[in-house]
């Protein structure tokens, strides 16, 4: 096989595979040589080798064979050149303006093979409204690229309320505004699947110094590596060696650091050093943005399309659970308006979005309450209703008979037997309690926020 035929099956690979994932992982491979069944190629690093066999493998194998070059198997080595790659000190060094950004970004690719980024998630296409505020102005302040002011920036929240949108747009602008730097973005789980192949590679040296010497680290949803005890050591001193040289870290959970439960205590207490900042649950307000911003868009995909008025305040009221679906749903009706060629009007609205209507009217009950608490509280289904008073359990049995008077239309009563039949003087008592702990105990009233987006999510 010649490398025009190679440079044949790319282009077959690219339509494929689509443009993002060829140009992270298919681009940089350079075909070496076919012996004996086996193709060899050349790739930057070791764990671009492993990462691209893995997932690509036998997508590459089966392509080499419709081209008749009769392959058993794909191998994949570091290139010599790889090891005489100009240092990452030398290579910041370079002033940026003498540096193409395309060029800037394949090299950054291909000593960093992080997840690739959504050209979607920009902050131009961010709604800003109250709850996610500060959120977005933090992340702003990082993405300008000047002195570190907070390290690290925390951002947690519940499903689709934007972490990884901000997070994309930080990478985003710092390869705008300095295409130099050296920006690694990937979740937790690709960060403890390279740490993994890295001991079983024994090139765990490699793999401390491509993590520590990125300028910026980004990690998504960083509760993944809880309970996993050899990835967390790696990621405590990884954090810890760029903190020192004073390189900017960004994390995103679905919870505080505090709340993520079998998370090594040194590491909750490195996490809230910086600035920890809590993505709300959407607002109408916010909603209703984010709404009309995509009506927009799509005005110019579906031209004539025509949307009567109230259609998205109607969405905005009704859909609550977050922005995932909020955006799904319009989605879902301009495609359905456009093939059947309807204006899209309030009648359209609710028979083509039945089920997710209906999905959002979703009422809580009072057994999911007590069984989200005692999950939360670590503590068993049968106490939260029995007699025990001991306070590990008197306390998360009194937090969900405050739930279930704030978020169920049960009268006190009901409520009570749902308690194991106690009576409703005991539930009003555990309810005002919870209320006046709530003024002077920060930590219940952002367990209580934390069940509540969980039970209404």
């Amino acid at each position: 096989m010649t490398n025009g035929t190679w440079g044949e099956i790319r282009e077959q690979l690219e339509k494929h595979l689509g443009k993002n994932n060829y140009t992270t992982w298919i681009e940089p491979l350079r075909f070496s040589d076919l012996k004996n069944g086996v193709a060899r190629f050349e790739v930057p690093t070791s764990f671009f080798g492993d990462w691209v066999n893995r997932n690509f493998g036998d997508h590459i194998r089966s392509h080499l064979n419709a081209h008749g070059a009769q392959v058993d198997r794909v191998e994949f080595s570091v290139s010599p050149a790889a090891g005489r790659a100009e240092k990452p000190a030398a290579r910041a060094a370079a002033k940026p303006e003498t540096k193409p950004r395309a060029v800037a970004r394949r090299v950054a690719d291909e000593d960093l093979p992080g997840a690739p980024l959504d050209a979607r998630f920009t902050f131009d296409s961010f709604v800003v409204g109250k709850p996610n505020e500060l959120a977005h102005a933090a992340a702003r302040r990082v993405a300008e690229g000047g002195p570190v002011t907070f390290n690290p920036l925390f951002l947690y929240g519940g499903v689709g309320l934007g972490k990884t949108h901000l997070m994309h747009a930080i990478a985003h602008e710092l390869q705008t505004r300095q295409p130099h730097l050296r920006v690694l973005y990937l979740s937790a789980e690709q960060f403890m699947y390279r740490f993994v192949q890295a001991l079983r590679d024994r090139s765990v040296m490699d793999f401390k110094e491509m993590f520590r010497t990125v300028d910026v680290l980004m990690v998504d949803d960083v509760q993944f590596i809880a309970g996993k005890d050899s990835t967390q050591e790696e990621f405590f001193h990884t954090f810890n060696a760029l903190v020192d040289q004073n390189k900017q870290i960004v994390i995103s959970a679905d919870r505080a650091p505090g709340e993520i439960k079998d998370l090594e205590e040194r590491i909750k207490s490195r996490l809230q050093c910086g600035l920890v900042v809590d993505l709300h649950p959407t607002d109408y307000e916010l909603r209703l943005g984010i709404l009309q911003q995509k009506a927009e868009h799509y005005a110019t995909q579906y031209r004539g399309l025509v949307i009567a008025p109230g259609v998205l305040e109607f969405l905005a009221h009704r859909i609550t659970t977050n922005v995932r679906v909020l955006e799904g749903a319009l989605t879902r009706l301009f495609a359905f308006a456009s093939l059947v060629g309807r204006e899209i009007t309030l009648d359209l609205t609710q028979d083509c979005l039945a089920d997710i209507l209906r999905a959002s009217d979703r009422k809580v009950t009072i057994e999911e309450i007590q069984r989200k608490v005692a999950e939360h509280y670590n503590i068993r289904l049968s106490d939260m209703i029995g007699p025990k008073r001991l306070r590990t359990i008197a306390r998360p049995r009194q937090i969900a008979m405050y739930l279930s008077k704030q978020l169920t239309p049960r009268s006190l009563p009901e409520i009570g037997r749902r308690f194991g039949g106690r009576d409703h003087t005991t539930i009003m008592h555990g309810v005002r309690k919870i209320e006046e702990l709530m003024a002077g105990d920060s930590q219940l009233a952002d367990d209580l926020q934390m069940l509540k987006r969980l039970l209404q999510g």
